[in-house]
């Protein structure tokens, strides 16, 4: 008890990079994942998770070194462009990130109404109402670190307890079908979109700002390890048993499920709660995604404040300003993506896919801070963190790579629409 009250306590700033990282699109596409490739999937989710918690120890240990943030540190060893180039890729993927945010809270409201009955008006007025909520909650809360951090233990809690409880139920409960693999049923965009947010570079950036804003220093880096490696492991536990979920409820069904819909991903919460099942799930992916709206947002106008020499603190105006349009950025992608009538898990799917090509530049940008000559003594980074670093740079290019050549083969124009829009 004494031993589980201390991790408890130790848990800090990497756990809300985890619940931001967990949110609804991490939920669907491991889902899909589950239900594509199946167990196959999980050493992928280990070694992602591995790299992330490389990325985050990383992070932590240079925001409290330097004195300076991050792109402040950029733009006075390499020049202010170089700075406004990392802030403009993360900037970019967070606001991809944020239109799966908004395409999920409309993908959890509709199945608990009846589906398409909110139409184009109404989906893009309760867009616009959310948006401007949280603009509202932005600049009215000026504090807004202590409360953050401590929603956020509380959610990954709830999702630990309610994940785990249903896949002891799923597993309990016999299959009432014969698993038929099917190749032609096996999508790799998914597994790709997985590992972009299970290795999310922009999250481990951002955390070298948060371990700032904790106001650690020195004396706290042990601390700051075994935050990382408390928060990662837990999300990477959850992603493994939403995987195990989904694998054992949809792998090889006969009815080759395509899981178009929040509705259909629901299904996977039946053993445990029956007919409520879809109810909870989109309970469970408004929540998700309400949860990570605001902090997501804050990473982009925060960093690209910094960046541009405007400051990193959310009492100033910039990062305020900058969060906002993030947020608009986020809305505007959202909406226009809905309009096209795609499948929503579709839609969330190749968004978080795109997140993957910006995530060398970042881990470029970490593994440069991070092998600086005037880092020595305490100061120096260990060995074991630039490794495994390292190898998550080189992953996060083939990766990138892989990512691209996806895209490039699912997007086509058909009458001037975009494929990729609907499926």
């Amino acid at each position: 008890m004494y031993l589980m009250l201390r991790i408890l306590k130790s848990i800090g700033p990497a756990i809300i990079v985890t619940a931001v990282v967990l949110g609804p699109g991490s939920i669907l596409t491991s889902s899909k994942v589950g239900a594509s490739l199946g167990v196959g999937a999980l050493p992928v989710v280990a070694g992602s998770a591995i790299l992330m918690i490389a990325m985050v120890a990383l992070a932590a240990r240079l925001g409290v070194v330097y004195e300076n943030s991050l792109c402040t540190e950029l733009s006075n060893r390499l020049g202010r462009p170089v700075s406004v180039l990392i802030g403009g890729v993360l900037f970019t993927l967070v606001a991809l990130f944020q239109s799966s945010n908004n395409i999920a809270l409309i993908g959890g409201l509709e199945p608990m109404l009846g589906d398409g009955t909110l139409g184009d008006e109404g989906r893009t007025g309760i867009l616009i109402a959310v948006n401007l909520l949280i603009i509202f909650c932005l600049y009215s809360f000026r504090n807004l670190y202590g409360f953050i951090e401590q929603i956020m233990k509380v959610l990954v809690g709830i999702m630990i307890l309610a994940f785990l409880a249903n896949l002891v139920v799923v597993f309990s409960v016999p299959r009432s079908y014969v698993p038929v693999e099917s190749e032609g049923s096996r999508e790799w965009l998914p597994l790709l979109a997985m590992i972009g947010t299970t290795f999310s570079v922009a999250g481990a950036f951002y955390h070298a700002y948060l371990v700032k804003q904790k106001g650690w220093g020195m004396a706290d880096i042990q601390k700051g390890v075994a935050d990382t490696v408390v928060s990662i492991s837990i999300l990477g536990l959850l992603t493994a048993v939403i995987l195990l979920t989904a694998w054992r409820t949809f792998y090889g069904h006969p009815s080759s499920i395509a899981l178009s819909s929040v509705g259909d991903v629901a299904r996977q919460l039946e053993p445990l709660f029956g007919s409520f099942a879809k109810g909870i799930f989109c309970i469970g992916i408004l929540a998700g995604a309400t949860s990570s709206f605001l902090v997501n947002a804050i990473i982009g106008g925060t960093v690209m404040s910094d960046a541009v020499g405007k400051g990193s603190n959310l009492s100033d105006a910039t990062p305020r300003h900058l969060t906002t349009l993030a947020l608009m950025v986020g809305m505007a992608v959202a909406i226009s993506s809905l309009l096209k009538e795609g499948s929503v898990v579709h839609l969330i799917t190749f968004a978080q896919a795109l997140t993957v090509l910006g995530i060398p530049v970042l881990a470029l940008a970490l593994l440069y801070l991070a092998t600086r000559p005037e880092l020595s003594g305490e100061r120096k980074v260990p060995r074991w963190i630039l490794t495994v670093a390292t190898i998550g740079f080189l992953v996060s290019c083939v990766l990138a790579w892989l990512t691209a050549s996806k895209v490039y083969e699912k997007i086509a124009y058909v009458n001037g629409d975009f494929s990729i829009l609907v499926g």
